[in-house]
């Protein structure tokens, strides 16, 4: 995506916007959860406790006294630490009139979060074959804590060996808590602490089945095992699936400590337990916060994961989350807060090729992890049927749903199946259930060419759209059509690579233009990492394989990257605050493949944009030394939400009980110390000059010179002054201001580069200009 048209913008912005109020209104008389934030000041004299206080709040509005049986315990949670309030069972009425109690900053509905969902290390240049690197295990990196909100931990996993780990540190004041299938032993050096919640969940969905689910930190699930050990995994040589991916598998930060806490489970992830979560893990002693799930309330203020992201900035603590998996289409971002470090996905460079060869001759090249007795990569032909039609909309019976397929035309024949709707390999598993001994999973023009492999029951091979409409167009138009699959085990060092997933969720940022979103893109693409023995590596009931590790994909995998290299910076930089390390990231990342070429989408093989990477690809090497950092405090954030027209109710969502006021610091939004540059013209065509202004501390040697280069641009002139930025000491802060003058007003955003170099460091921020459309 080179750009959107501005008006197709915005008549996009009003539907996703209406759509997200209709979802919002539900039945008055329903008792749900909501989390109500308080201003912990506002605590009255005679009341010494705050549950107290809580309690009489909750009693104060509600209409009538209920009998035992209907559950007079309404608060299920109370919050103290990223957030202060607490969490409880009301109807909207109830609601309504909290609201407007003593103390009561703001009252949010429960929402539902969805997850998002080896090589990677050496991809991004972290493996320690050199004993001098500063990349190297050290005794500084155990002293970093990773806290990761997921779906749990499976402890006996060979990712969480502590062998060679110093004793857990000291500031650590987590706990282990047990259940069924998790004792104390099952924490650890690495594992230093595991906790769950499950009260938001419980009150929405009813109690939680312990004997079909671990009501424990132990993983049912896999996804939350898989992005602890990408964040922080210890070695592990020998590791594959199913010979899939083999060698050592390492989390970015293998000596750095691992925090569960598990807030996902069978129905989803509910914003009251991951409140509760994130409370409880800045009061634990987390450093770093990793965060693989979406959704909620597109707004700052009602966002409880934002604000408590917000809470958790504010304690020092790093926090990193997905971008979503709504990709390739534009505006498809969730977790787009700027005090949030969101991250899109990308590939690496290695693959798992498998081909289909037709009855013609042709060949066709694909992906799968499948492996098992069935051989179909032998000369011999199999028949092949699709089920759908030449429409270029899939059906129920192209899309291979369960019920859709007839035995007695597919048993025994390779089916052709189109993606979408269901999971991919439950499309296998319906053609299995049906007598086909094989599938072709075709991409459609949503997923245009990007090849996602998965551990397929049965012989399975994943093409892109082009490939899948002429394997198709076969099948309907010949009179014996047959192909059969080949499985080409493990390729590495495929070209080009990173590419931006199509799956990866796009800006704009459709909340504040001026902050681009997402900020950066990490390997996300088939990443092997560790998993739960308690389900197969297709997580379908039906899968009885066991495996140690498995291969994955998605925005949640490419976030523990994020996460884990962050924990790095952390451990050889601990004065860095949260945005130093954001800004160390993002001014680092790389905007080219590994044909040094111009970073492109999966999707289409256009040219990728900011709106789809970010400032680009994660370059943990050079964030180590990035010469100059954009730092930004709690009040810096502050301002910024200053420019976004809340009311001073909204705005006390963040100041809580700092008392924190507007000092009008920024002149506009675009004046935050972001390390990219969004410049958002206004519709009056009157006004065609736009100042943003940056400040740059310097973190590299004291004495330093750096210039200014800034790419052209079309429609219009870049001005950056000074050119010249001369340092005289470390930590040294230095301002400038970047000036845009519109010669030719686009009718498309346009995309840039500012790139400040003393001869060693690149400090690049990526520049976008919007010019807004009249009214």
């Amino acid at each position: 995506m080179v750009g959107i048209a501005a008006k197709w913008f915005f008549l996009c912005l009003t539907c996703y916007l209406t759509v997200a109020i209709a979802i919002a209104m539900t039945n008055p008389s329903t008792k749900k959860t909501y989390i109500v934030q308080m201003d912990k000041s506002a605590l009255p004299e005679s009341i010494t406790d705050h549950l107290e206080w809580y309690s009489l709040t909750v009693k104060s509005i509600i209409a009538k006294p209920e009998s035992a049986e209907d559950d007079p315990e309404r608060i299920i949670y109370s919050y103290g630490t990223a957030f202060h309030g607490f969490a409880a069972r009301l109807c909207k009425e109830e609601a309504e009139r909290l609201e407007e109690g003593h103390g009561v900053v703001a009252v949010y509905p429960e929402t539902v979060y969805q997850l998002h969902t080896t090589r990677s290390p050496t991809f991004l240049g972290l493996e320690p074959e050199d004993s001098t690197s500063v990349w190297s295990e050290n005794l500084s990196h155990h002293d970093v804590v990773v806290g990761v909100l997921d779906t749990g931990i499976w402890p006996e996993s060979s990712s969480f060996n502590d062998t060679g780990m110093t004793p857990i540190p000291a500031h650590w004041k987590g706990v282990c808590e047990t259940g069924r299938g998790f004792k104390k032993h099952h924490c650890n050096k690495k594992i230093v602490g595991a906790r769950i919640f499950y009260h938001g969940y419980e009150a929405a969905s009813g109690k939680i089945n312990e004997q079909d689910e671990f009501k424990s930190p132990r993983d049912q699930d896999g996804h939350g095992t898989h992005t602890a050990a990408t964040v922080a995994g210890s070695p592990v040589q020998g590791a594959n699936l199913l010979g899939y991916a083999h060698g050592i598998a390492r989390g970015m930060a293998p000596g750095a400590r691992v925090a569960s806490y598990k807030v996902c489970w069978t129905g989803g992830c509910f914003s009251s337990d991951i409140l509760s979560a994130i409370d409880r893990a800045v009061a634990d002693g987390v450093n770093v916060l990793s965060i693989s799930l979406g959704g909620g309330i597109s707004s700052y203020y009602r966002d409880s994961l934002s604000v408590a992201a917000f809470g958790a900035m504010e304690m020092g603590v790093f926090v990193s989350c997905s971008a979503g998996n709504g990709g390739p289409g534009p505006i498809s971002l969730t977790n787009v807060s700027p005090w949030i470090t969101t991250v899109g996905a990308s590939t690496i460079d290695r693959d798992f090729p498998s081909t289909v060869k037709l009855g013609t001759g042709q060949t066709l090249t694909g992906v799968s992890l499948y492996k098992g007795r069935m051989n179909l990569s032998k000369k011999q032909q199999y028949p092949l049927v699709y089920m759908g039609s030449n429409s270029s909309s899939p059906d129920p019976n192209s899309l291979c749903l369960e019920g859709t397929l007839d035995p007695h035309i597919v048993t025994g024949k390779i089916v052709i199946c189109d993606r979408g709707i269901s999971p991919r390999v439950q499309k296998g598993q319906v053609v299995k259930d049906a007598g086909g001994i094989g599938m072709i999973l075709s991409n459609t023009e949503a997923n245009g060419e990007e090849l996602v492999a998965d551990c397929h029951l049965l012989p399975a091979v994943a093409v892109g759209e082009t490939a899948g409409k002429g394997i198709k167009h076969y099948a309907l138009t010949s009179s014996n059509p047959t192909a059969t699959l080949a499985f080409l085990g493990t390729k590495l060092g495929v070209r080009p690579s990173p590419v931006v997933a199509a799956f990866s969720s796009r800006g704009p940022n459709f909340l504040t233009l001026e902050i681009l979103k997402p900020d950066v893109v990490a390997p996300g693409v088939n990443i092997l990492a560790a998993w739960t023995e308690a389900v197969g590596p297709s997580s379908l009931p039906t899968d009885r394989r066991r495996v140690k590790f498995n291969i994955l994909s998605g925005t949640s995998m490419s976030c523990p990257h994020v996460s884990g290299v962050a924990a790095l910076l952390k451990a050889i930089h601990p004065e860095w605050s949260p945005a130093a390390i954001k800004s160390a990231l993002m001014t680092t990342a790389y905007v080219h493949d590994n044909t040094l070429k111009p970073l492109k989408d999966a999707s289409n093989h256009a040219l990728s944009s900011p709106f789809d990477h970010g400032a680009g690809h994660i370059n943990p090497s050079r964030a180590l030394d990035p010469g100059l950092v954009y730092d930004m405090g709690v009040q810096d954030y502050f301002e910024f939400l200053c420019t976004q027209k809340l009311t001073p109710t909204q705005l006390k969502v963040f100041s809580k009980s700092s008392n924190r006021s507007c000092g009008n610091a920024l002149a506009n939004p675009g004046d935050l110390n972001y390390p990219s540059i969004s410049a958002v013209l206004p519709e009056k065509p009157s006004v065609s000059v736009l100042t943003l202004h940056r400040t740059v501390t310097n973190v590299g040697p004291p004495v330093s010179t750096y210039h200014a280069t800034v790419s052209p641009l079309k429609g219009a002139s870049v001005k950056v002054e000074p050119e010249t930025l001369h340092f005289t000491s470390k930590h040294q802060k230095l301002s400038y201001k970047i000036t845009f003058t519109t010669k030719s007003r686009q009718s498309t955003p346009e995309f840039g580069g500012l790139i400040w170099s003393d001869g060693e460091h690149r400090v690049r921020s990526p520049i976008v200009i919007t010019w807004l459309p009249p009214i």
